[in-house]
């Protein structure tokens, strides 16, 4: 099978600087790695990207290889007396091992820190939970106490989130949480880290293991606890409860919960911010004439007077009668939105009437009489 050109292989340019070789072929490694990539073809490709590397990060190889291409390193072009595709090793001893040393010391695959120490030992915080709840439209306008059903699973006091009881440090890799192994490949014997078996990185075992989580260092709890909403709060916004997620790691805190909060309509209100707005069904005698009415607002009854002559679509304010948000310094405004609402059912005596007010001229109004003009 012919090779793949080296620069394709590393996915890099062919003025590509050493730092950005040296870059794609940690990420090549990452990808292929047969302790992290168990795919059939993973080994070749794994192999594949150290024969370029290998090639690319020699500043002497890298120029024949600009200039004639695999054939460099062929017995005819020779003087490398090495052996074609990847059944020999083309530029001698190379030396992987700085490469495979910080690749695998540092944040790889998330088994190691970036600081090189083994996160699997280090405490950390528990996850953190969202919780949905749903609440009535005046529970969110006024506030409200609500009881919160919680599964979730916290540190074991038993044997304190370790797992067992009489620690002692693992025998197999003497704390590290790490092994070496060996793998051998076409550059000869490579070494590895990779995370002890038989303590699961922790690099430490037990005598007993506890008989409370079983081994995990937490256990599953059923909560009911109560929470404050407090007034104002709006639709998708979220409270947070510090300490009330997943237990922690290796003795960290727990992650913290979310309780989302889904407002659910009202038949009337309608919410903007703070404001409140309604549509308020009129009639035509209500608009023409001018009335009075009473408003039923999230603060108590207001008396409302319309104006004679007022217009289907008007807003009339009633100020400060919204919502007294916690979270803001200034209560909102409560808006009626006048709606004619027109009768299907007349009886006689108000059609008479109608016909009576139709010849009247009502058509005379300065409304009728622009529209009458640009209509003809």
């Amino acid at each position: 099978m012919a090779k793949r050109d080296y620069y394709e292989v590393l996915g890099v340019s062919k003025d590509a600087t050493e730092a950005e070789i040296k870059s794609a072929f940690r990420k090549k490694a990452k990808e292929f790695h047969p302790d992290l990539n168990k795919s059939p073809d993973a080994p070749e490709k794994f192999k594949e990207a150290q024969e370029a590397y290998a090639c690319l990060s020699d500043k002497n190889n890298r120029a024949k290889y600009d200039q004639y291409g695999h054939a460099a390193f062929e017995n005819s072009y020779g003087n490398a007396g090495g052996g074609a595709s990847y059944g020999g090793n083309p530029f001698g001893n190379f030396d992987f091992g700085d490469i495979f040393d910080d690749l695998f010391s540092g944040g790889f695959g998330g088994t190691f820190s970036s600081f090189g120490g083994n996160s699997r030992t280090r405490s950390r915080k528990g996850a953190d939970t969202l919780y949905g709840m749903k609440i009535d439209f005046m529970e969110a306008v006024d506030g409200c106490k609500k009881d919160v059903d919680l599964e979730y699973y916290e540190t074991c006091d038993d044997c304190g989130g370790k797992g067992g009881h009489g620690e002692e440090v693992c025998s197999e890799c003497n704390g590290r949480g790490t092994v070496i192994k060996q793998a051998q490949t076409i550059f000869g014997v490579v070494q590895t880290k990779a995370t002890c078996s038989e303590c699961n990185g922790s690099g430490k075992s037990f005598k007993r293991t506890c008989s409370t989580c079983r081994g995990n260092g937490k256990i599953k709890v059923h909560k009911t606890i109560t929470i404050d909403i407090p007034a104002g709060i709006d639709d998708g916004e979220q409270l947070r409860l510090s300490g009330k997620g997943e237990a922690g790691i290796n003795g960290g805190p727990n992650g913290d919960l979310y309780i989302e909060i889904k407002v659910l309509p009202h038949e009337l209100y309608k919410r903007d911010g703070n404001d409140i707005y309604i549509d308020l069904p009129v009639t035509i005698t209500d608009l023409c004439l001018g009335c009075k009415k009473t408003i039923k607002t999230v603060d108590g009854y207001v008396d409302l007077k319309i104006k004679e002559g007022s217009q289907p679509g008007d807003t009339l304010r009633i100020k400060g009668k919204g919502i007294n948000s916690e979270d803001s310094w200034k209560k909102g405004d409560f808006y009626c939105v006048l709606k004619l609402i027109i009768p299907t059912n007349l009886s006689r005596k108000q059609r008479n009437l109608l016909d009576d007010l139709s010849e009247t001229g009502l058509d005379d109004d300065i409304a009728f009489k622009k529209f009458n003009k640009l209509n003809k």
